[in-house]
C-alpha cells in the first residue's frame, strides 16, 4: 500500500509578461523565443511572496481532495529558494493552513515534485502518514539574470501542490542525480567581514547545449526504463506529464519515442518552465480539464538541475 492523488492544485502570479514585453528592454523578439522554446507568456511575480502562491495552490488541492489542514500528517514542499533561507517554506506554510504536522522543504530543482513523491512514498509504505500535502513553489524571475536573453526568457513563477493519500495509484517510481553545475544559481547571505570567497555574479548561467542533452536523454531514457519495470508498453499509457521546460525538448523525445504529440499536454506557451512547480501545475490543469480518467495510465517525467531527474508510473484513481 502507497499513496493514490486526493487533490491537485496550483497558483500563478497575476502579472503575465509576453515576449513582446521583453523585447522592450532585451535584443530579442516574440519569434526569436517562441520558434526556440515555444514559450509566448509567463507569469512573474510583483508583490506576491511565494508563501502567497504556495497556500493559494494548497488551499486548492485540500479543497478537492475534501481534506482539511489539521488532518496532514506531513508537508513537503519541493523549491530552490522560498522567501526566507530559514525558515522553510514548508513550515511557514503549515502555520498559515493552520496544520500541525511536520513540514520541511526538498531541493532537487525541476525535479522537485518526483522526488517529493517518492519521500512521501517511504511515508506511507512505513505507515507513518495518511494525509501527505506536497506543495512546489518556484519564483524564478526573482533569481534570475534579466540582462542575459538566453536564460531569462526560458522561466516563469507558479506553485503547484497534490494532496496524497492511501491507496495503490503508484505503480513505479525512479529517481537520478549526475552531479553538475551545468545550471546553477549561485548562493550568497550576510556579510562577513572575514569572507574572502570569489562569489559568481549572481543570477541563473546554464550550459543550454549539455542541458538540452541532458533533458531528452532523461525523458527517453527514463520512460524506457518505467516501461520496461512496469511492463506497460509506452504505446498503451494514456498521458505523459513531462516537465515544461522546452517544447523543442518534448518534441524531440517524443519523436524518438514515437509518442503521439497529443497524449504529451503542455502549459509551456503560457506558463514558460516554472521549474518543479511545472509537473503539478499540468497535472492540475489536466484534472480540472477532465482529461484524466479513473484506470487510465499516467506517465510523470521531470528533469533540472543538479543533474537531477525522475520518472514515475500512475494508475489514475482520482474521480
Amino acid at each position: 500500500m502507497s499513496f493514490s492523488i486526493l487533490g491537485t492544485g496550483s497558483a500563478l502570479p497575476a502579472r503575465t509578461v509576453s515576449n513582446d514585453d521583453l523585447s522592450e528592454f532585451l535584443d530579442t523578439s516574440d519569434e526569436w523565443i517562441s520558434s526556440r522554446t515555444g514559450i509566448r507568456t509567463r507569469h512573474v511575480l510583483t508583490d506576491e511572496s511565494l508563501t502567497q502562491l504556495a497556500f493559494s495552490a494548497a488551499q486548492a488541492a485540500l479543497e478537492m481532495a475534501h481534506t482539511r489542514p489539521e488532518e496532514l500528517d506531513c508537508i513537503i514542499c519541493p523549491t530552490g529558494a522560498g522567501d526566507w533561507y530559514t525558515p522553510s517554506t514548508a513550515c511557514v506554510l503549515q502555520k498559515k493552513l493552520g496544520a500541525s504536522c511536520p513540514a520541511f522543504d526538498l531541493n532537487a530543482a525541476c525535479s522537485g515534485f518526483l522526488y517529493a513523491l517518492d519521500v512521501a512514498d517511504g511515508f506511507f509504505v512505513r505507515k507513518k502518514a495518511k494525509h501527505i500535502l506536497i506543495v512546489a513553489v518556484t519564483g524564478m524571475s526573482r533569481l534570475m539574470n534579466w540582462q542575459d536573453r538566453s536564460t531569462c526568457v526560458l522561466f516563469g513563477d507558479g506553485s503547484g501542490a497534490a494532496v496524497l493519500g492511501e491507496g495503490d495509484a503508484l505503480k513505479y517510481i525512479d529517481l537520478t542525480a549526475e552531479g553538475s553545475l551545468a545550471i546553477q544559481i549561485p548562493a550568497r547571505a550576510g556579510v562577513s567581514p572575514y569572507d574572502k570567497y570569489p562569489y559568481q555574479s549572481p543570477g541563473l548561467w546554464m550550459d543550454g547545449k549539455e542541458v538540452y542533452r541532458f533533458a531528452v536523454r532523461s525523458i527517453c531514457n527514463g520512460l524506457q526504463k518505467a516501461s520496461e519495470a512496469t511492463h506497460i508498453p509506452l504505446q498503451k499509457v494514456d498521458h505523459f506529464l513531462l516537465h515544461q521546460a522546452n517544447q523543442r525538448i518534448l518534441n524531440s523525445a517524443a519523436k524518438k519515442l514515437g509518442i503521439p504529440p497529443e497524449k504529451i499536454p503542455t502549459t509551456i506557451a503560457e506558463t514558460a518552465n516554472t521549474s518543479g512547480a511545472s509537473v503539478p501545475i499540468l497535472m492540475d490543469r489536466e484534472v480540472r480539464a477532465g482529461h484524466l480518467h479513473r484506470g487510465e495510465t499516467v506517465m510523470l517525467c521531470a528533469f533540472g538541475s543538479g543533474l537531477t531527474s525522475g520518472t514515475a508510473v500512475l494508475r489514475w484513481d482520482l474521480d
